[in-house]
């Protein structure tokens, strides 16, 4: 039991020790604020730390917080990231003892702070819910340490010539913007955990983050030698998605179109609407895939394999075509040839009584006759010819009226002899023209002729999907090598 003196003593020790505490607290934060005013009533903000003697030495560390997407078509990426700056300026030392003060961002405005920037940025925004996030802390040495978060948007030239199958390197770069070697210089800081955190944990939809490293190297700009510190990322892409998008698609539109090589040659409807429906389907497909890409020059990775699948089944569609022509033409060649009826023969002319028929004339024979007639169309006087070919002669005439002395008639001989000329010219070439077709039917039988139409189809079940497969095994074969070697299809 506690007695009322007990009691009443403790009370007022209690109220000694609070306000002897309070007293404390309140002149601790007292002196701080004193101290704060004091390192800000000389300071100027314009000159760097060590102004005129050695460079401001500024340690980099970067903490990753998410990779939010990466563009193809922009040719750049996006990530959230914590950006913290360490560098000394003695002019803000107000203790021996290792204090520290963590002040909100807004007293950065009130002190010298690094002029960074990234230099591939393209745009970038601060963070400012539910105030800026900005932060400084201060040690007693001087020491300061400048963080903030934000979202940027970074330039990543991309190489997509192995495109999907490819490996891009992309980078962050930090630089000073005016301030020189002479000035500034950057550097990574290499105290645990390390000058990058936070990579292994993040995660992305297409790619896979296969290794990160950090790099320094000075440029030489017209302004000056600055010193530039590059972040690289190595990110390979998922295939996966592409595999059930893309590849899949157009191997079962590839196979599709063999099915035509199992319908009857007759059915031309449906082997060709098949083979053009393939055919619409690759293009529909292509189509698909270049609107999410850039328009670049270069042939990619998918846009090989996408046109060969288009030349598989244009081929199978060609292949009917083939099919098709073949079974006509042996159908044409089939059909028997129908002889033409002969023309019908003129009526002979009716003789009057008493006068020799067309056969003779005044005892002539008809083989003389014949040969008179020739002598006739044949004679070097103009108006014997003319006479013969004038609507006035009938072959009713007699021939004994158109005989001329034998003077002037044609050497027979001479008829006979050219006669003959001709006969073995037309002798020779018949025998130029069998020869001819002698070797045609040689050659004819060395080649295998195709007795049946549908050893096409057989042939082409085999040929097509076999060299299907070379392409396939040739194609992931090289480019599956190509991408062992992460330096190969590197952005840059």
């Amino acid at each position: 039991m506690w007695t009322a003196p007990a009691l009443l003593c403790g009370v007022c020790v209690l109220l000694t020790v609070t306000r002897t505490s309070c007293g404390r607290t309140s002149e601790h934060l007292y002196n701080v604020s004193q101290t704060i005013v004091a390192l800000l009533d000389d300071y100027d903000m314009r000159l760097r730390p060590n102004f005129g003697g050695e460079p401001c030495y500024i340690g980099m560390d970067i903490t990753i917080a998410s990779f939010d997407s990466i563009s193809e078509v922009n040719m750049d990426y996006t990530i959230t990231m914590y950006l913290n700056q360490y560098w000394k300026d003695e002019r803000l030392a107000f203790s021996s003892d290792d204090e520290v003060l963590t002040l909100p961002g807004d007293f950065a405005e009130n002190i010298w702070v690094p002029d960074t920037f990234f230099a591939n940025d393209k745009s970038s925004y601060l963070h400012d819910v539910t105030e800026k996030n900005k932060m400084v802390r201060l040690h007693g040495d001087g020491s300061i340490t400048y963080g903030m978060r934000f979202t940027t948007t970074l330039a990543c030239m991309m190489d997509l010539h192995h495109y999907p199958l490819d490996v891009q390197n992309c980078t962050v770069e930090i630089e000073s913007y005016g301030y020189t070697l002479l000035d500034v210089v950057m550097y990574w800081k290499e105290e645990f955990p390390g000058p990058v955190v936070g990579v292994n944990e993040s995660e992305l939809a297409q790619f896979t983050i296969m290794d990160h490293n950090t790099d320094y190297r000075t440029e030489h700009l017209a302004t000056g030698s600055y010193r530039r510190l590059t972040l690289s990322f190595l990110l390979a892409r998922n295939i996966g998605y592409f595999i059930f998008q893309t590849y899949l698609p157009s191997i079962l539109i590839v196979m599709l179109s063999w099915v035509s090589f199992w319908i009857n040659h007759e059915a031309t409807s449906a082997r060709v609407a098949l083979g053009i429906t393939t055919v619409l389907t690759m293009t529909t497909i292509s189509t698909g895939v270049r609107s999410s890409l850039p328009r670049i020059s270069y042939v990619k990775a998918i846009d090989i394999y996408l046109v060969m699948c288009f030349v598989f089944v244009f081929a199978a569609l060609l292949e009917y075509a083939a099919v098709n022509y073949t079974f006509w033409g042996q159908k044409a060649k089939k059909k028997p040839k129908e002889k033409p009826a002969p023309p019908p023969k003129p009526p002979a002319p009716e003789t009057p009584a008493g006068k020799p028929g067309p056969g003779k004339a005044d005892g002539v024979p008809p083989s003389e006759e014949i040969i008179e007639l020739q002598d006739i169309r044949m004679s070097p006087i103009p108006s014997i010819r003319q006479r013969h070919n004038s609507k006035f002669f009938s072959s009713q005439s007699s021939l004994h009226e158109l005989k001329f002395p034998p003077s002037f008639r044609i050497n027979r001989n001479y008829l006979s002899r050219s006669m003959s000329i001709s006969q073995k010219h037309q002798s020779s070439k018949r025998k130029i023209i069998t020869t001819l077709k002698k070797k045609a039917s040689e050659i004819k039988t060395k080649i295998p002729s195709i007795q049946d139409v549908n050893i096409i189809d057989k042939y082409s079940r085999v040929v097509f999907p076999f060299s299907f497969m070379l392409f396939n095994l040739g194609y992931w074969g090289y480019y599956k090598t190509v991408d062992g070697n992460p330096g190969s299809s590197g952005g840059h």
